[in-house]
């Protein structure tokens, strides 16, 4: 049976940036997420300062976390990036990933047999990995299926300049994250 619906995968991540390593490096993955047909939707860095501290209270959530909410219900896959800020996930990142809690009553609780790519960048390679696992645990308890692949990139060299990723290796690994998530999505 073909598939007549795009997959949506929502790409989540950044810092208060929006050319920062972290958001860019998403977008380019979102791309080729696009490029493999997919709809896709950055939810990034002006949105994610646009949030307030979660709480556990629907009736207290701004239009900004209504809309992450609502995003996150309708997507056939994620791809989460974050910087590697003393050895984990930034704040911001996590507070809007404590926004999926109000999808614990759906149907489809959380994350729940999602594919979920897993973007870090940092600078260091410590951070990276500790970041990186810290994201795979959240992703566990959230019922997703972190992908085979999570990018981990040590962006201290300045490989990131105005929307485009130099070192290719890197843009590779990239793709090949979208690509996974995009496999698990189609199958849904």
């Amino acid at each position: 049976m073909e598939q007549t619906k795009k997959p949506f995968i929502l790409g989540l991540g950044g810092t208060t940036s929006p050319v920062s390593s972290t958001e860019v490096a998403l977008a380019i993955s979102l791309q080729a997420a696009e490029a493999a047909g997919a709809e896709t939707e950055l939810f990034g860095s002006d949105r994610l300062m646009a949030l307030p501290h979660y709480r556990s209270d629907p009736a207290g959530l701004n239009q900004t976390g209504k809309d992450l909410v609502e995003l996150v219900r309708r997507a056939d896959g994620i791809l989460i990036s974050s910087p590697g800020y003393h050895g984990t996930i930034s704040g911001l990142v996590k507070n809007a990933i404590d926004y999926i809690e109000e999808t614990s009553t759906d149907g489809r609780t959380y994350l729940d047999g999602l594919p979920v790519g897993l973007i870090v960048t940092a600078y260091g390679w410590q951070a990276v990995g500790s970041t990186l696992a810290a994201l795979r645990s959240i992703v566990h308890a959230l019922r997703g299926w972190p992908t085979p692949l999570g990018v981990g990139i040590n962006a201290s060299g300045g490989m990131f300049s105005q929307g485009v990723c130099t070192d290719e290796s890197v843009n590779e690994q990239l793709k090949m994250v979208a690509q996974q998530v995009m496999l698990r999505a189609e199958t849904r």
